[in-house]
């Protein structure tokens, strides 16, 4: 069973690296990744392309409002489960 979770974000520098460590480090779970930024203007493009090799879909274009970028993820998501992480949340380990 594929998971997709979905990670929407602008400019959140200070904790985008946390959300996306906790996303990858999920373990027995067939993962979809896909990271939406709304065009940061901060440092936190620059953090996500780090990962850019453990990210299934990055898009990085302005969008009209969180649910809009929420809506596209969801749309380019191929899970049979499709989860929300939100830029400054982090799973329970």
């Amino acid at each position: 069973m594929k998971v997709s979770v979905i990670t929407v974000v602008k400019n959140n520098e200070k904790t985008i690296r946390q959300a996306i460590e906790s996303a990858i480090s999920q373990r027995n779970v067939d993962l979809e990744y896909i990271v939406i930024d709304g065009k940061s203007t901060d440092k936190t493009l620059r953090i996500i392309k780090e990962y850019k090799n453990r990210i299934s879909v990055l898009i990085s274009e302005k969008d009209k409002n969180l649910y809009h970028a929420l809506n596209k993820a969801v749309k380019l998501a191929t899970g049979d489960i499709i989860a929300i992480l939100h830029s400054d949340d982090v799973y329970a380990s």
